[in-house]
């Protein structure tokens, strides 16, 4: 009998935007994989829950040696609760690899879903919401960066981007020269 893998949605600021079933799935996982296992401490006591399974982090730098030995623990019959630092696991945090795999091994995948940041900004940011694409970080280098954008200049749909605090102002100096001045934008940050 084979496990099930979950990904979990968490706050994306406000812990009381954590969905209900959170503090059950912490409880009760076997493994819980974590982007950050100190800010998964931090989370589970402001839930008031003690994981009782084994904890593992699970983050950019260890994703692809991991997700064989969580794959495994899953083909075991283990519950494993994936989360991250804010959102939904595998949308531009770790967990795509570890879902590619369990739906390659026919593990069955679940959610329970939480808030979401892209949405949260899109509906908050005043842009038309109608149709957008998601388009993720942006490469660190300036010139890989200018070239990402300058392959979407013709968009018309709103562009959804992440990107870190200390990046922000080079990022929107580089939207600017390749979207032009005139194009509307928005910053979205700590949107609960």
């Amino acid at each position: 009998m084979t496990g099930i893998l979950v990904l979990a949605g968490t706050p994306i600021g406000d812990i009381s935007d954590a969905p209900p079933r959170l503090a059950a799935e912490l409880a009760g996982a076997d493994v819980v994989a974590a982007e950050d296992t100190r800010r998964l401490r931090r989370l589970t006591q402001a839930l008031g829950v003690q994981p009782a399974g084994r904890i593992v982090s699970y983050f950019e730098g260890n994703e692809a040696a991991r997700t064989p030995e969580l794959v495994e623990a899953l083909a075991g019959g283990a519950r494993v609760l994936l989360v991250t630092d804010a959102g939904m696991p595998s949308v531009s945090d770790p967990g795509y690899r570890l879902v590619a795999a369990a739906v390659e091994k026919d593990i069955k995948v679940t959610a329970v879903p939480g808030p979401s940041a892209v949405l949260t900004a899109l509906a908050l940011s005043g842009l038309p919401v109608d149709r957008f694409c998601f388009e993720g970080f942006l490469p660190r280098k300036a010139g890989e960066r200018l070239s990402r954008l300058r392959e979407v200049a013709e968009e018309r749909r709103t562009l959804v981007y992440f990107e870190a605090p200390h990046r922000l102002d080079d990022t929107l100096a580089a939207m600017a020269e390749v979207f032009g001045t005139q194009r509307r934008a928005a910053v979205c940050r700590e949107l609960t």
